[in-house]
């Protein structure tokens, strides 16, 4: 099963913030929805771009994407 990771992008002095307070309303949503995922975070690419990420199974993956609207996705490589 491949697994993907929903991404969504923050930029400017206070892009980690904003990545970190986004995480929250993802991990809010997980539950609120009782979806089984487990693999979410920020990673701060620079002191300009960071971002907000959790990881799907690609079967589950449409009704997510739809709902929460990520700027991007990619292949998960754990």
């Amino acid at each position: 099963m491949r697994r993907l990771k929903l991404i969504w992008d923050f930029r400017g002095p206070t892009a980690k913030k904003v990545a970190e307070h986004h995480l929250i309303h993802l991990k809010e949503y997980i539950k609120a929805e009782q979806l089984d995922i487990t693999v979410t975070g920020v990673e701060t690419l620079s002191d300009m771009h960071s971002l907000a990420f959790l990881v799907v199974d690609e079967s589950e993956m449409k009704p997510i994407r739809d709902a929460l609207k990520p700027h991007r996705g990619q292949v998960y490589q754990s």
